[in-house]
């Protein structure tokens, strides 16, 4: 079982130990008048590469680029502090959401070997995240309908950053930054979900032989929740649905909209983009 410590350092950074390794977790941030961690920092090699992950899942491991570099792109970027209470990954996935892509993560990842050495405390019950007991019973953390149980695990209030936070921040980020079938997880996750999801809107907004471009946008806008479905079908409509998309969410989202803007039109530069469209039938671009 790893053994995690941490310490406060420099007013608002917390550095975790584990195995004698001294790792960054976080740095302690206000938000809406509550605290909690975030972490952007990293390096090149901690990052998202999508070349790297093409020969596995092909196109979709290009498609899922634009959001990952929107959302931090690290496999540990952490936030803790909005009302999510725990999002984790190179695409963050959002553990307030029942039967969403951070419960099916995080399912994933208590099948993996070291499961037992990070979570020792959890297992996959009937497919729930259960937590064994003090009085050697399980209890599930996770519904169909609530993960209130699984956030009180993970970050049990927005109030301060507690110690719990921490420590349970601190197992993904060094997990995921020492273990490849993790990161692996993370990536297969990801893509499953993207694909899951890009067969709903292209049935919802009529997106069946939408360009790969158009298609990308309206996937990170449902990803973030930066607009409404009557906005987005409305931005579909005009002459130039591209454009049109890639203004929802102005003025709030104007960084996010600008790095998608450039890496869209690096793909499209380099011919990744471009040439695709959507088929629903086969649920892939063709």
């Amino acid at each position: 079982m790893k053994v995690i410590s941490f310490s406060l350092e420099q007013g608002n950074k917390y550095f975790g130990k584990v195995d004698g390794q001294r790792f960054f977790i976080g740095r302690r941030v206000p938000y809406e008048g509550g605290k909690g961690l975030m972490n952007l920092e990293g390096s090149a090699a901690q990052t998202y590469d999508r070349a790297a992950f093409r020969p596995a899942f092909g196109f979709w491991a290009d498609f899922i680029h634009p959001t990952a570099i929107a959302e931090g792109a690290l496999f540990h970027t952490l936030n803790t502090y909005d009302r999510a209470l725990f999002t984790f990954s190179f695409l963050q996935f959002a553990a307030h959401v029942p039967d969403g892509d951070f419960v099916l993560y995080l399912r994933k990842l208590l099948s993996l070997p070291l499961a037992a050495e990070y979570f020792p405390d959890l297992q996959l019950i009937g497919g729930r995240i259960c937590r064994h007991a003090d009085d050697g019973t399980s209890v599930a953390l996770e519904t169909s309908s609530s993960t209130a149980g699984l956030l009180d695990y993970l970050n049990p209030t927005r109030n301060e950053v507690e110690d719990t936070e921490v420590i349970q921040s601190a197992k993904f980020i060094h997990w995921v930054q020492n273990d490849p079938l993790h990161r692996d997880a993370q990536v297969a996750i990801g893509i499953e979900n993207f694909k899951s999801k890009m067969a709903g809107y292209a049935a919802q907004y009529k997106l069946n032989g939408a360009e790969d471009s158009v298609c990308v946008v309206v996937a990170d806008i449902r990803h973030q929740g930066r607009a409404k479905s009557v906005d987005i079908a409305m931005a579909l409509s005009t002459p130039n649905p591209l454009a049109s998309l890639l203004k929802l969410g102005e003025p709030k989202y104007h960084e996010r909209l600008l790095t998608l803007k450039r890496e869209i039109d690096r793909l499209r530069s380099d011919g990744t983009f471009g040439h695709r469209h959507y088929d629903l039938a086969t649920r892939d671009f063709v």
